[in-house]
């Protein structure tokens, strides 16, 4: 890799990762593969951390590149040519590589992927299938945002998080083509694989079986029968039915701007839903689902 010239940069306050009133302390952006050898990020990555353009495209980092495009894929699928992308920058740790296992959404318009998750993504799935998925869902930050979602308040960060994991859900299916249950299989297994049982911690992210069923929740409002939703719209659909499956409640009145037919296409699904998000449903039957 080309390497830029050395950067001189200052540990500014460091931040909580995903909290949309922090500010956070930057390297110097530079027009080069590698932003600054200065070991300082910010305070959610590890001090000898690094910013970088781009991965060597090699092994379990081979398509890093697809990311970088997907950010503006992802970024107008939902909001059109009007509105910059994010700023997207992967972080590299030469010396502690396991501590970029972190994918970072910021409020002020960026998003940092550590190569540690990449590479786990990739080795899972090497058609980079998970990968996009997790940049969806920091996208999803990005929504929440901009229009001062999610509409849910919890105790934790969990109504942020399964409502990213649903727009993630979504875009793959209406946005990146993934028409069929089966094509994005893995994707949803990760999202199992980085749920958490802290539920009384601020920064729950959801258990794992609910991750899972909020990406299908997100799959299914993304059908062909039902219009697309802007983020907003998302945000009062997704919890309009999934307050129903945390609830148990599978008989719920049709709700604004969704048509008689497709309230029915959901109401179908409903106990579905609510035994993925148990952790009832077996992986045979969830993999086989429509």
């Amino acid at each position: 890799m080309a390497l830029a010239t050395t950067l001189s940069c200052s540990k500014e306050e460091s931040v909580i990762a995903e909290t949309p009133d922090q500010t956070l302390g930057l390297v110097d952006e530079q027009p080069s593969q590698r932003e600054g050898d200065c070991g300082y990020v910010d305070g959610n990555w590890s001090s000898t951390a690094s910013l970088y353009t781009s991965l060597p495209n090699s092994g379990s980092t081979k398509g890093a590149s697809l990311l970088t495009s997907q950010n503006t894929t992802i970024k107008t699928f939902w909001r059109g040519s009007s509105v910059s992308a994010p700023t997207f920058r992967f972080v590299r740790d030469l010396t502690s590589p396991s501590s970029t296992f972190n994918a970072i959404s910021y409020s002020n318009g960026k998003i940092y992927f550590g190569e540690a998750i990449f590479k786990w993504a990739y080795d899972r799935d090497n058609s980079n299938l998970i990968n996009v998925m997790i940049l969806a869902h920091e996208y999803g930050h990005q929504l929440q945002y901009a229009y001062g979602l999610p509409s849910r308040s919890e105790s934790t960060a969990r109504a942020g998080e399964l409502e990213a994991d649903g727009m993630a859900g979504y875009y793959l299916r209406r946005g990146y083509g993934k028409s069929t249950f089966a094509s994005i299989a893995t994707a949803y297994d990760a999202a199992y694989a980085i749920g958490d049982y802290s539920t009384t911690s601020a920064g729950h992210h959801g258990t794992p079986p609910q991750r899972k069923s909020a990406v299908r929740l997100g799959f299914l409002l993304a059908d062909p029968g039902n219009s697309k939703l802007s983020a907003p719209d998302f945000d009062y659909n997704f919890f309009y039915y999934y307050n129903g499956v945390l609830n148990g409640t599978y008989r719920l009145a049709q709700p604004q701007g969704i048509s008689p037919e497709f309230h029915a296409f959901m109401m179908s699904h409903m106990e579905e839903l609510g035994r993925i998000a148990s952790g009832e449903m077996s992986d045979e039957d969830y993999k086989n689902l429509k």
